[in-house]
């Protein structure tokens, strides 16, 4: 069961684990590119100050973000800011969706996020808690898969093994841990087509397109390709 008190309290802490990491780089170093392609490291504080922004409007009704061009030009304006303005940002912009997340509200109604996708108000805190942490990894500060909690890496895989289930284009497959397993792909009579064996932060790398280092291993075919997030 969704616990979106729990998951607010697990935002604050990767906020602060974020802003802690992110007062340490410098105006040079905020430019470098960050591990998504295209991006910069301050496109990406831009994104996850904009994004909390975007998910206030959703808990309180509104449209997540006027378009998706308006979203785009927000990005692109803000990731040039020095450090001490992305630091006030990213800071200001979380106290704010901490304080939307804590006015009394029916946590159990359905809201709107972008392209029509809906959800249950009480799975935002979740959503906002993977921004941070998957994000915070895409700086390239030092951060990586492995640093991350290991409740939030089993609830990511939980998600995004659910996300991709059913798809076509995607073959049925297991995927474990050793201890744990999920499965995702297409639906098959026979079982999965596919086994993909590695440690929690090699399964949640590969499901979030974020692999660094080793890919998990495979028995019954080739890693398969997922849809992009």
């Amino acid at each position: 069961m969704i616990d979106h008190a729990h998951d607010l309290a697990s935002v604050r802490d990767a906020t602060e684990r974020l802003l802690t990491a992110v007062g340490k780089l410098d105006n040079a170093s905020v430019t470098h590119p960050s591990r998504l392609p295209g991006w910069s490291r301050g496109h990406v504080l831009a994104h996850l100050a904009r994004n909390a922004d975007a998910l206030v409007n959703v808990l309180e009704g509104r449209p997540m973000y006027v378009s998706g061009e308006t979203r785009d030009a927000d990005i692109e304006r803000d990731a040039p800011r020095g450090i001490d303005l992305q630091l006030d940002d990213l800071r200001e912009s979380a106290a704010r969706f901490q304080s939307a997340g804590d006015a009394p509200a029916d946590w159990s109604r359905t809201v709107e996020l972008r392209n029509g996708v809906t959800d249950s108000a009480s799975r935002v805190p979740f959503r906002r808690w993977a921004e941070v942490e998957l994000h915070h990894v895409d700086l390239g500060i030092g951060y990586e898969l492995e640093d991350l909690p290991a409740e939030f890496t089993e609830r990511e895989i939980d998600f995004l093994a659910d996300r991709f289930a059913g798809h076509p284009d995607v073959p049925s497959t297991r995927l474990t841990d050793g201890t744990r397993a999920w499965s995702t792909g297409r639906e098959a009579a026979s079982g999965p087509e596919v086994t993909v064996t590695g440690s929690p932060a090699d399964l949640l790398g590969w499901l979030a397109g974020r692999s660094t280092g080793a890919a998990p291993a495979v028995e019954g075919g080739p890693l398969p390709a997922l849809p992009p997030l």
